[in-house]
């Protein structure tokens, strides 16, 4: 098996990004690794933008729109690390990336080194009868290392017995 040095945590900033970030970080535990905490602003908000921007005041540039984003969310994947994880002492950096989020993700494997993906089971999207939101399937289908899948246990086995007392 391959020397993990490099983990990927996808954090989207959904419910499910504080879980994802400890999955990543139980994961590197005893070793000599660093992760990167990723974040992708997906380009369908830049399409809306596009189509909006001629009619909000001030004429946002899409341009602008994406750095004051790439800001924004640094600070909040900052502010939810330290808040959540205020003793970790873990090599961590932070990217926000712009594009469709499964195919941000697959090039940052590459261009950044990455040993393994630890992604959440669900996260922004809840589109019903998915094992995986579509971003983590198409991630889980072509990456080319190794992908965590970061459940809740509790809100798994919670679902899991709604279901079956609807059967």
């Amino acid at each position: 098996m391959k020397e993990i040095k490099k983990v990927m945590a996808c954090v989207d900033l959904s419910d499910y990004t504080v879980q994802t970030v400890e999955h990543a970080l139980t994961l590197v535990k005893d070793l000599d690794a660093e992760i990167l905490l990723f974040n992708v602003i997906d380009s369908s908000e830049l399409d809306v933008m596009r189509s909006a921007s001629p009619y909000l005041p001030g004429g946002i540039s899409v341009e602008s729109y994406i750095e004051q984003a790439k800001v924004d969310r640094r600070q909040k994947v900052q502010q939810m690390f330290t808040e959540n994880f205020p003793d970790n002492t873990t090599k961590t950096s932070i990217k926000i990336d712009v594009g469709m989020p499964y195919e941000a993700i697959l090039k940052a494997v590459e261009s950044e080194n990455i040993d393994t993906v630890v992604i959440a089971n669900k996260g922004k999207s809840n589109l019903l009868g998915t094992l995986h939101g579509s971003t983590g399937e198409k991630v889980f289908r072509h990456s080319p290392v190794p992908v965590l899948s970061a459940r809740n246990r509790e809100r798994f086995i919670r679902n899991q017995k709604n279901r079956n007392k609807e059967a």
